[in-house]
């Protein structure tokens, strides 16, 4: 099994400050504090991943839906570009 060697007193402080807190031993803490951390972070890449994927199935998907129209300046089409006014 590894060993973790923290050198940081700061670090260590805030530990023991947590465990007293949360009633348990500083290395049950650090370990409930390290868990909490990596479920996040696993969470958050996950919906990264998701959000990435999804954005690529648009931009395959987008240029399918957006017919011959697409290009048409809709504002020019219900407006008088010299005017402003409704065309």
């Amino acid at each position: 099994m590894g060993q973790l060697n923290i050198k940081d007193e700061g670090l260590i402080a805030e530990a023991k400050e947590l465990a007293a807190l949360l009633g348990t031993s500083t290395t049950n803490a650090v370990r409930q504090a390290v868990r909490e951390r990596l479920e996040r972070e696993r969470k958050a890449r996950e919906r990264w991943r998701k959000r990435e994927e999804l954005a690529a199935i648009v931009a395959e998907v987008a240029p399918l839906l957006a017919g011959p129209d697409a290009d048409y300046d809709h504002d020019r089409l219900l407006y008088d570009p010299k005017t402003g006014l409704p065309a």
